[in-house]
């Protein structure tokens, strides 16, 4: 029977928590990443904190799997029980192939759901940015709003989320074939911690700090400089199991900025893939 207006489909890059999820009951598709011989569902098959544990004391580099199009489907179906819109929003297509997955879902979906409306949307970032567009837009949902309504609100957030993140490492990326190893021995002689920051789908990096203050203090002048006087703020918190730096980093956000949303987030094992452990970062936007 259907009950909503509009269902949320996302994925596991966008690091959203269990509780969201539930709360607005947003269908998110697992991303498989291998480790070893064996392929893991993201957030079902293997937690962040075994992942995370795991990574730090083992050789093996672990990958992410080829994004298909089933998984997609599967949430389509399910969401298109209890609602006549879907809205599907996925990590930015220039860093990842799921957007062009859930776009063959979509067709693939239309026998089976013939009076579904399902629109798919690149959100153009990635991580707790991409989980704050979706959040957004579940918000408004469960408010009541139509298809164009959410869809609006998503577009609305997309334009004005930044995700600013440190990297502890650039080992992962090296042994990835993401960075060149010349980058990794400069990463590991000076000890720099370089920030990045995703822009247009594509990742950049702002700043090379050398310590674990430098890096919080270098992220807080970065929201600074994006504050406007009296603007609110949302603010997602985000770490690879590294809970301590984004519980002081949360602690100096709530001190500094006028937060409407405030919260810690994992950086999940697909994401982490690729990072290694002891990210930490943040994803936020103003109101207007």
């Amino acid at each position: 029977m259907v009950t909503n207006k509009v269902a949320l489909v996302t994925d596991t890059t966008a690091c959203i928590r269990p509780e969201q999820v539930e709360k607005y009951d947003i269908k998110v598709v697992p991303v498989n990443f291998i480790f070893g011989d064996k392929v893991y569902r993201d957030g079902i098959d293997m937690s962040p904190t075994e992942f995370y544990a795991r990574l730090r004391e083992v050789e093996e580099t672990p990958t992410t799997s080829g994004s298909l199009p089933e998984p997609y489907l599967e949430a389509f179906l399910k969401a298109g029980r209890k609602a006549s819109n879907i809205l599907c929003i996925t990590i930015s297509a220039k860093l990842s192939a799921m957007f062009n997955s859930a776009l063959l879902a979509k067709e693939m979906a239309k026998e089976s759901l013939p009076k579904v409306t399902i629109e798919v949307l690149d959100c153009g970032t990635a991580a707790a940015g991409e989980g704050l567009v979706v959040l957004a837009a579940a918000k408004n949902a469960a408010s009541g709003g139509d298809l164009a309504e959410v869809v609006q609100t998503a577009r609305y957030v997309m334009t004005r989320v930044s995700v600013f993140a440190d990297l502890d490492t650039l080992y992962y990326l090296v042994k990835g074939g993401r960075v060149p190893r010349a980058a990794g021995l400069v990463n590991s002689v000076l000890k720099i911690k370089p920030i990045f920051t995703i822009s247009q789908g594509e990742a950049h990096t702002v700043a090379l700090p050398r310590s674990t203050k430098g890096v919080l203090k270098q992220i807080l002048r970065i929201m600074e400089r994006k504050v406007s006087k009296g603007q609110r703020f949302h603010v997602a918190v985000m770490h690879a199991d590294a809970l301590d730096k984004a519980k002081l980093l949360e602690s100096q956000i709530s001190a500094k900025f006028n937060c409407t949303e405030l919260f810690i987030t994992e950086f999940t094992p697909v994401m982490g893939v690729h990072t290694g452990p002891g990210l930490v970062g943040v994803a936020f936007y103003g109101e207007d």
